[in-house]
């Protein structure tokens, strides 16, 4: 059964909004939307102008082809939109330029409200060099001033982030949204499952529609793995392989890199001697700028610093993308032995795997979900504004939840905490371990800081009575923080 549509209500309205302003002004309006491949940016704008009852045109641009034949497919799709062209105002040969077709867009537009979209505009902007100083001319003489709404769509989160920037054509003219993967809960709701395997769902796609389509109704995350390691070229292999093959084509340093921190590697030491050669460890003066690179850049990396009252070292990496980290901790084996006609020991791999990799991808996901619920009136530490984790240069211990007033210093700790996602129960000893080492924290104070339990299959009674525990989850409150 194909998977509905579901969640994105925050964007719709944020693009309704647009619209109705354009309808109430008459003037144009843009909105440069960017987010990762796969995360339904063209189904949102689908969605959103099928919701809109207004005529538009969707155009989606190819990669590799000329400035000309991208012209040529734009006419092609301005012929056919619902904008409800006159052919006797096409000319029959497309225009030979940008600023020719922007001219001719302006001259079918109806005076109605409508929407333009041009997808993938990195790749409108790789054909022509002068592409985004024409679509500045066009949109400031030609569309700003006429009821449209202009959509400008892309996957290269840095050539987006720069076709608005200070310094380029397009500055000042376009409202910015980043649109990220479906939420736990939107995930949850679309599978129809409930908060445990709503959790592994969304750790095993990454929130992402174009996994969840061919994800069967209410199958559980491992059940689905399992029939997908039968098809080696399914979305769950195929999704992560094209984002690392778009964002890498060529296996380079940074590559090695990456890879290094999906097979494990955290901390800069590590990842140095992992991607580095038979020379010896990759050098800091080349490794510091690729992480970098890779996290404020490339996003795909993500940098966690221990969170505390006094700065703390090392900073540990991880694959933002939690789909991206499964892939390369265990798809990408399990994927060869797929190819290769071996299912079950494809999915072995994955099994083998599974509980340390969850283990450790859920801990940004809880703390994400704690940060969120901390502006609820009931939750115990409302000044609780970052939720991270705490760790010294021996990582003993490694506390995975720390809730202060601010990051990356903090002013005030206000509970310290500890995450099991295992199938057994949170019990008296995981709670000793976690007390002693709290103390360690610098600015934890027992007494005024309390500790929080997050746990999968619940806790002891032990646990639960403890004067020094302020805070006890299970799956469904971490799904919950999504619903507000």
């Amino acid at each position: 059964m194909a998977t509905p549509f579901v969640g994105r209500r925050t964007e719709l309205a944020a693009l309704r909004k647009r619209l109705d302003r354009v309808t109430a002004t008459g003037a144009g309006t843009a909105v440069a939307v960017r987010g990762r491949r796969q995360v339904g940016k063209s189904r949102l704008v689908q969605e959103f102008c099928d919701r809109a009852g207004r005529p538009y045109v969707f155009f989606t641009a190819t990669k590799g082809a000329s400035s000309v034949e991208g012209i040529s497919d734009f006419l092609t799709e301005l012929e056919e939109s619902s904008l409800a062209v006159d052919p006797e105002l096409l000319p029959a040969r497309a225009p030979s330029s940008w600023s020719d077709a922007f001219r001719l867009l302006a001259a079918v537009l109806p005076d109605s409200p409508c929407v333009v979209v041009l997808d993938e505009l990195p790749w409108l902007a790789e054909q022509d060099p002068v592409f985004d100083g024409a679509l500045q001319t066009a949109w400031d003489r030609l569309l700003a001033g006429r009821p449209v709404l202009l959509l400008l769509l892309g996957s290269d989160l840095h050539m987006m982030e720069r076709f608005t920037a200070y310094d380029r054509p397009f500055y000042g003219r376009a409202d910015s949204m980043v649109l990220g993967p479906l939420n736990v809960a939107e995930t949850g709701d679309a599978l129809g499952l409930d908060a445990a395997d709503a959790v592994d769902a969304h750790l095993v796609s990454g929130g992402l529609p174009g996994i969840l389509r061919a994800w069967t109704h209410a199958t559980p995350a491992l059940d689905f793995v399992r029939a997908e390691c039968a098809d080696p070229a399914s979305p769950l292999f195929g999704v992560p392989e094209a984002a690392l093959m778009a964002e890498f084509p060529a296996p380079d340093q940074a590559r090695r890199v990456l890879e290094a921190v999906g097979s494990g590697d955290r901390t800069h030491a590590n990842i140095a001697a992992t991607a580095g050669s038979r020379s010896g460890a990759l050098p800091s003066g080349i490794l510091s700028p690729l992480l970098r690179r890779l996290t404020d850049e490339k996003q795909v990396l993500a940098s966690d610093a221990p969170l505390s009252t006094s700065p703390g070292k090392p900073a540990l990496y991880r694959v933002a993308d939690s789909n991206l980290r499964l892939y390369l901790a265990a798809l990408r084996s399990a994927q060869a032995l797929s190819r290769r006609g071996r299912p079950e020991a494809a999915y072995r791999v994955v099994e083998r795997r599974w509980a340390a990799w969850r283990g450790r991808a859920v801990e940004p996901l809880v703390r994400e979900a704690l940060e969120l619920a901390a502006v609820d009136d009931d939750f115990p530490w409302p000044d609780a504004e970052a939720v991270g984790g705490w760790w010294n240069r021996r990582f003993s211990p490694e506390i995975d939840l720390v809730g202060a007033d601010r990051a990356p210093v903090a002013g005030t700790v206000f509970f310290a905490g500890s995450v099991k996602w295992l199938g057994s129960p949170f019990d008296r000893h995981d709670l000793a371990a976690l007390a002693q080492g709290a103390v360690e924290i610098p600015g934890f104070e027992p007494g005024a800081a309390r500790l929080a339990v997050v746990s999968l299959t619940g806790t002891a009674d032990a646990v639960t009575g403890d004067d020094a525990v302020g805070l006890v989850w299970g799956a469904r409150d971490v799904v919950d923080a999504w619903r507000g």
